[in-house]
C-alpha cells in the first residue's frame, strides 16, 4: 500500500497547506502566493481530499477572470452567474454575504456543506432533494476532472462577493460523479 494512502484526507491536505506555507528558495519568476490564495486553495483541497479527488492548483488567470466577473456583480449590485460565453467555458460558484462578517473559509464552506444532500449518480440526477441546484456549487468543487481554481472578491456598501472559477468546469450534464469511484481509480 502507497504510504500516502495511509494518511488521512485531512493530514493529505494539512500537509498540503503546510508545505504551501513553508518558505522555500524560489526561483526568480515563481512568486509566493497570497495568503488569501491559500486559503481557498485550502478549503477547496480539504473537500476533494476528503472524496479521492485529485487536489487542485491555484490558476492566476482563473482568479484574474472571477475578479472581472466579482466586480462587474459588485458595481451593479447583481449577483447572477456569467453567460457560459463570458465564462469562457469555465465552471463558476457565486456567494454573496455580509461584508467583513465572514472568512473566506465559511464562504467556501457555504459550498461544501450542500455534500449533505449529495448522492452519486448522473449529473443533474445528484441531489437527496430532487434539485440539483442543491448540490451544484459542492459538486463542481469535487469534480474529479477539474484541475484549476482561482477566485475572488469584490465588494459593495454592505456586502462582499465572491466569485470561483473552476477549469475544466464541472457540472457536465450526463457524466456521473461517484466518489467512490474516484477512490478506487486513486488505489
Amino acid at each position: 500500500m502507497p504510504r500516502s494512502s495511509l494518511l488521512s484526507p485531512f493530514a493529505q491536505v494539512l500537509g498540503l497547506v503546510l508545505a504551501m506555507t513553508a518558505a522555500p528558495a524560489l526561483p526568480q519568476a515563481a512568486r509566493y502566493p497570497h495568503p488569501v490564495e491559500r486559503d481557498f486553495l485550502a478549503a477547496h483541497n480539504l473537500a476533494r481530499a476528503d472524496v479521492g479527488a485529485p487536489l487542485l492548483v491555484w490558476s492566476d488567470r482563473l482568479a484574474r477572470d472571477a475578479q472581472s466577473w466579482a466586480d462587474h456583480l459588485a458595481a451593479r449590485n447583481l449577483y447572477d452567474h456569467a453567460t457560459i460565453e463570458q465564462r469562457k467555458g469555465q465552471g463558476e460558484n457565486l456567494w454573496r454575504g455580509t461584508r467583513g462578517h465572514w472568512s473566506n473559509w465559511e464562504k467556501v464552506g457555504f459550498f461544501t456543506a450542500e455534500k449533505r444532500h449529495f448522492r452519486p449518480g448522473p449529473f443533474p440526477e445528484v441531489s437527496r432533494t430532487g434539485q440539483w441546484s442543491d448540490v451544484a456549487h459542492y459538486t463542481q468543487i469535487i469534480w474529479p476532472q477539474t484541475r484549476e481554481v482561482g477566485c475572488a472578491i469584490a465588494e459593495t456598501a454592505t456586502d462582499e462577493v465572491l466569485v470561483c472559477r473552476y477549469w475544466p468546469a464541472g457540472n457536465i450534464w450526463g457524466q456521473r460523479i461517484d466518489p467512490a469511484e474516484h477512490r478506487a481509480a486513486r488505489r
